[in-house]
């Protein structure tokens, strides 16, 4: 699985380096690293909402927040991985 999360200017000022801390974090914790790879991309067009991530190149975008990366990396990611 890929997982790519937006450093462009907008998802920069929401935190986005703190959410690629968090999943980084969660992938060594849970000893996922040959199932995830984490990259960083610029501008995925979503812009007003937290910071842009997006699975697999899939049409989907998940707003992601240093509040909320935790929960959603369960919910969302590690369901697909497991």
């Amino acid at each position: 699985m890929i997982l790519k999360v937006c450093v462009g200017s907008a998802c920069h000022i929401k935190g986005s380096y703190d959410v690629i801390k968090t999943i980084t974090k969660i992938i060594e914790e849970e000893g996922l690293e040959k199932e995830v790879e984490l990259k960083a991309c610029f501008c995925l067009n979503n812009c007003t909402e937290g910071v842009s991530v997006v699975i697999d190149n899939e049409e989907e975008i998940y707003s992601f927040s240093k509040e909320n990366t935790e929960g959603k990396f369960k919910e969302i990611i590690k369901e697909r991985v497991l």
